[in-house]
Parts: structure tokens; sequence; C-alpha cells
């Protein structure tokens, strides 16, 4: 709910997800906690889904927001993404309308920045794994059991044709730093193209490889 350019962050995101071709519907998955209804009132406004769950159980949560609103295929995002490009969305959902799989994403094999990530999936699969697994592990990351078990779901990568200097950017939001470099990016960017998209972040990071540094040294924890 931090406030770029006078917006909460997750307001901007929805604003480029609503920007994806192939998406019907957009739901925010939050919690039942109490300072979790800004979000809820926010979704209100917006015009979205909101379902609020299991602050823990987050797959439970997801499960059951996609239930809410009827889907038959999950495209999951996280809230903390708001340069999350709808082209990148759209180019993984095509990927996987267009193979045999049963999981397909981008973060099988990182060659997009951090903050790009798109997991696509459908709703029985998910329910397979809610029946499957009561790890807490698996619970918190709604789609870890899927991808760990390559011998029982076929999965597929979305590879970018981006350098690989870029892999390793973190464009998403956990810390302070991160929501500095998000924030600039969001004044220089957005007052004149409202729809940027990946290639104008990293036009805008190589005019000014500063901005690189201002979470260069932030490391992503690790799942398990």
């Amino acid at each position: 709910m931090l406030p770029i350019l006078g917006r909460p962050i997750l307001e901007l995101m929805i604003e480029r997800l609503r920007r994806v071709r192939l998406l019907d519907e957009v739901v925010i998955a939050t919690s039942t906690d109490p300072s979790c209804q800004v979000i809820e009132e926010l979704a209100c406004r917006l015009r979205v889904g909101c379902y609020r769950g299991s602050e823990d159980d987050v797959l439970d949560r997801v499960l059951q927001a996609a239930r809410s609103a009827d889907a038959g295929l999950i495209v999951e995002t996280t809230g903390d993404c708001p340069l999350l490009d709808p082209e990148v969305v759209d180019r993984v959902i095509e990927a996987f309308q267009s193979s045999q799989v049963d999981y397909c994403s981008n973060v099988l094999e990182r060659t997009y920045p951090r903050g790009m990530d798109v997991q696509v999936f459908p709703l029985r699969v998910l329910e397979e794994v809610a029946g499957i697994t009561q790890d807490p592990v698996d619970r918190e990351h709604v789609s870890l059991y899927i991808y760990e078990h390559p011998e029982r779901y076929r999965l597929h990568n979305v590879a970018s044709d981006l350098p690989q200097k870029y892999w390793d950017l973190r464009l998403t939001v956990d810390t302070a730093e991160d929501f500095a470099l998000i924030r600039t990016i969001y004044e220089e960017l957005y007052p004149q193209k409202p729809a940027f998209g990946l290639l104008d972040v990293l036009e805008l990071l190589e005019r000014r490889p500063e901005l690189v540094q201002i979470n260069r040294h932030i490391q992503q924890k690790p799942v398990r």
C-alpha cells in the first residue's frame, strides 16, 4: 500500500495487469488479518475481485480465490511486483496454452529480472497439490510442490532474449531499497508513458546506471 505518485503500488500493478490481453479477471488473494482491510477496500474501489483467507496457508488462499472467480486457469503473480510487464504475462500464458504441460513459468531458470515473475497452472493441479502436501513451506509457497516434482508434473520454462547482465536485476519490492528504486523508475517513466514496459525500464537503467546500485546488495531469501 506504499504510495508512488500518490497511488498504492498494488493499484499501479493492477493497472498493468488490466493490460494483459489474455486475462479474464484479476482477483487479489489477501489474508483475514485486520491489517489487510485496506487491501479489500482498494479492491472494491478498483472493482476487482478479492478473497481473504489464511495468513500462512497461501496455497489454500490462492485456491479459494481462484474458485471464487470460477477460474479454470490460474495466472499467479505477487503484489510486490509493480513493474510487471503485461507483454511478459501474455507470453507465459501463450506458452502454457501452446504446450501440453501442467505448469509454465519464467522462474524455473531465471532469464528475466526478479519482479517479472509469472506462473501459470490449472486449477485442477492446485487442487491436487492441496490434497497431497501439508508441508508448511509448500503451503506458504503456492506452486513450490509442483515444480519440485517434475516426475509428477510436466513443466515448461519461458526464457527471455535479454542479455545475461539483466537476469539478476531486482525489480521487486521486499525492502526499503527496493521501494526506492521502483519509486524512482515510476517517477521517471510513468508521467510521460504510463504503459511503459520492461524494455523502457532497462533503457532507463542503462542511462542512469547508478540506480541499479540502490538495491544491488539485497539478497533474496531462499525458499527452503
